[in-house]
């Protein structure tokens, strides 16, 4: 049977007699083939490769090794053609909330990227970078240093994978804001209320003294890497407009006082030549700022629910609705996907890119189901209406309780139909991990990863931006699972989750990762069924919660929960930060501990 590569090309055709397995290649350059594509040729008169740039021939040859690897490489003819819908494919890595990779975990990362055809590898840092001045802020983060950004720097460019610098610099910045020394930097030293919770500062004030501060950060992580990009964040500023900046923002309005800020941190990185990315979410709730984008700024636009997901939760009509609106999320404009923001800026001339969600954040086991929506929303409205770029974002919220793997499908997905979409919008995702990433003859391990990702769809309660396991393990003020699953929704759940346990005592991937793999999904079944036992008990329980007994039993569970969780964190992440993602269960903890005292 003739194979498949992966991406699968936008055009393959097959004829009888192939090459031999040691015939000469001949490639040359052509001009009109579009950048980083190439013409792959095979056959009995050998190999042919035409190719546009130094990327189509990278991609022309990892083709034509798939091809080689296959039993009917002699047998079969090929003539492909192929080339990328979008020229920037970026994935994005969470490395600061709380996980920091091992060298060994960001070159892993790198293999599995530059299979999927990405060009651009950013790390997301707010803390977690060893800056010089700031050792208060780090010192027991394990954070990157130069020399591992020098490093990846190099495994990326072999590769053919940009490295980018990704420094937050206005939003999120609450670890140098909990320091006294950076406190008066803050918005609002006292903090904020956001979703029925306090919250503490984390906006810088929108001041020329923190313009400087954040071009310092920038420009001591930018010096590690080659890249003349780099992506500044500025999201979510929710403090913006309560303290320092309060009379400005009633005078002159919070967006523009947001632009002023950003474009000031920005200006001396657009004189020196550098494209600048920024996240949108404020630029777009203001159109009067359409026309203030200074050339070789790039609005990045993100959502992480598709919009099916979140049409379900308007349609619920209930507590989870609300909870979302009363944190100021517009979910009509979130059902109605990527495209309408998509078409704003192409008809207002903004070069922008699209950046869906790996949805792996806030679950355990991933939800594998939005991610495919998600992904699959953002690349047809970015394809449609011009985006420059395609950024995929695989985050950490609550301490990253998820294994790495939940995230490889949707990357393998994104690379995949941001390279083509109509080849790859039915990409059999899970033949994809197990044939191209683990390794797994069984054909097992792909599988596993895919149910387990739509196993928060079998509870039927229908979230955003997290999944039942999630809410139950970490929880969060002012956002409560809405209502308690059904008996027979948990059920469904546990014979899914058992089917999967079965499958990964089957699975025998050949990937270095492969025996951490499995581990690290037996691991994280066992949290989803310890969530599924929670729940369970509430619903048993009444209104004062689980009874004595059924909260000791829960407890005796937990600590060897832990125990592994720790273990198979190290197996991929540095120590730094394990202890704080582990405190996000103490909610949890401290509810069955009241409940075991009565």
């Amino acid at each position: 049977m003739p194979a498949t590569p992966f991406p699968v090309p936008r055009s393959l055709v097959t004829s009888p007699g192939g090459a031999a397995l040691d015939a000469a290649v001949t490639a040359e350059t052509d001009t009109a083939i579009p950048a980083q594509g190439y013409r792959l040729r095979t056959g009995p008169d050998g190999v042919a490769v035409r190719y546009s740039d130094a990327a189509g021939l990278r991609y022309a040859l990892q083709t034509l090794d798939q091809l080689r690897a296959s039993p009917d490489y002699t047998d079969v003819g090929y003539d492909i053609a192929d080339h990328p819908n979008i020229g920037c494919r970026g994935f994005l890595l969470d490395v600061s909330r709380d996980r920091v990779p091992t060298r060994a975990t960001l070159a892993r990362w790198v293999e599995i990227l530059a299979l999927a055809r990405f060009t651009q590898l950013e790390l997301y840092t707010e803390h977690t970078y060893a800056f010089a001045e700031h050792r208060a802020v780090w010192q027991d983060a394990s954070p990157l240093t130069a020399a591992d950004l020098h490093w990846l720097d190099g495994v990326c460019a072999a590769a053919g994978i940009e490295l980018v610098a990704n420094q937050n610099t206005f939003g999120h910045m609450e670890r140098f804001l909990a320091h006294p020394e950076y406190a008066p930097r803050a918005e609002n030293p006292d903090g904020f209320e956001r979703g029925g919770g306090h919250h503490p500062p984390s906006t810088l004030a929108p001041t020329p003294d923190n313009a400087a501060f954040a071009h310092g950060l920038l420009a001591e992580v930018t010096a590690q890497v080659r890249s003349r990009r780099v992506n500044i964040g500025a999201d979510e500023p929710f403090e913006l407009g309560t303290g320092h900046s309060a009379e400005r923002v009633r005078r002159d309005g919070r967006g523009p006082v947001y632009m002023d800020h950003i474009t000031a941190v920005m200006a001396p990185w657009l004189a020196e030549g550098y494209t600048v990315e920024f996240w949108a979410d404020v630029f777009l709730d203001h159109p009067e700022l359409l026309d203030r984008v200074p050339p070789g700024a790039v609005p990045v636009v993100w959502q992480y629910d598709g919009p099916r997901h979140t049409a379900e939760v308007l349609a619920a009509d209930g507590a989870e609705a609300g909870a979302w609106s009363g944190r100021g999320a517009d979910l009509h404009r979130l059902r109605d996907g990527f495209g309408a923001a998509a078409r704003r800026l192409r008809a207002a001339g903004v070069p922008y890119w699209v950046a869906p969600g790996a949805a792996n954040w806030n679950s355990v086991l991933g939800r594998f189901d939005n991610a495919v929506e998600n992904i699959l929303d953002a690349a047809a409205a970015g394809i449609e209406h011009g985006a420059a770029g395609f950024l995929l974002t695989s985050w950490g919220d609550h301490g990253m309780w998820d294994p790495p793997p939940v995230a490889f499908g949707p990357a393998v997905l994104g690379g995949a139909v941001s390279w083509c979409l109509e080849a790859n919008r039915d990409l059999d995702v899970a033949a994809v991990l197990d044939e191209r990433v683990l390794g797994d003859p069984a054909g097992l391990l792909g599988g596993v990863l895919v149910r387990l990702g739509g196993v928060y769809r079998h509870f039927g309660v229908p979230l955003l931006n997290g999944s039942p396991v999630a809410r139950v393990l970490f929880g969060e003020p002012g956002l409560p699972l809405p209502e308690l699953p059904a008996a027979d929704a948990l059920d469904r759940v546990s014979a899914v989750l058992a089917g999967c346990r079965r499958d990964l005592a089957a699975a025998d991937p050949a990937s270095a990762d492969g025996p951490v793999v499995r581990r690290e999904l037996e691991h994280a079944v066992a949290l989803a069924e310890f969530a599924v036992d929670v729940l369970a008990a509430r619903a048993a329980a009444g209104p004062d919660g689980p009874g004595a007994d059924t909260a000791r039993r829960l407890l005796n569970r937990l600590d060897p929960l832990l125990a592994e969780q720790r273990a198979c964190w190290l197996l991929r992440a540095r120590p730094g930060g394990l202890d704080d993602s582990i405190r996000r269960i103490d909610g949890l903890r401290h509810e069955l501990l009241r409940a075991a005292a009565r």
